[in-house]
């Protein structure tokens, strides 16, 4: 798993060469596709024909039927805002990663029920940030976390000392990405 992993909202197909292209040239190779837009499922399947070499995942799936969409569409990976069993069980059975949403002592119990050990900590600036998550990990010390919301460039490299971090998520990266491509030119 990469280091970063940035939160893509693309709201017409046409926006996904020029983000990935950008975040391919600030030497990102991750998206994580949101689910919030009439296209995602249609963005991803073009991002994983056009772009192979990145991993290309889909983000805010709360339920079964998205999360089928995205596996059709090509999907590498499953992030969740919160943790969805169905989700879950459609992910263990296929053998793809799931990221749930998880910020309370109990949905991460109820992750590693289902035998998740990396979950995604949103909105991390809500929740405690890096305090809360060296909190979780005493009595949690097998789980990592992809902290999200609320992290950006004043606070990252303090989550990324931390060895219970497996990644940071975050629209910033497709927004500095951008910015340096913009400047490029």
């Amino acid at each position: 798993m990469e280091k970063y992993i940035p939160v893509v909202v693309i709201k017409e197909l046409s926006e996904t060469d020029k983000i990935l292209t950008a975040l391919k040239k600030s030497d990102i190779n991750t998206a994580e596709i949101t689910f919030r837009t009439a296209c995602a499922a249609e963005a991803i399947a073009y991002a994983c024909k056009n772009y192979p070499d990145m991993s290309i995942g889909a983000g805010t799936v709360i339920n079964a039927a998205q999360c089928e969409a995205a596996l059709a569409a090509g999907a590498q990976f499953i992030v969740s805002p919160g943790l969805s069993v169905d989700v879950a069980k459609i992910c263990i059975e296929k053998n793809i990663p799931y990221y749930p949403g998880c910020v309370t002592p109990t949905e991460i119990m109820a992750a590693l029920e289902l035998g998740i050990t990396t979950v995604k900590f949103f909105p991390a600036n809500v929740y405690g940030g890096l305090s809360a998550l060296k909190a979780l990990s005493g009595p949690f010390p097998q789980v990592k976390f992809i902290p999200t919301g609320g992290v950006d460039r004043s606070n990252i490299d303090e989550f990324l000392a931390f060895d219970k971090i497996a990644a940071i998520g975050g629209s910033f990266f497709v927004k500095e990405a951008l910015e340096k491509m913009e400047a490029e030119k």
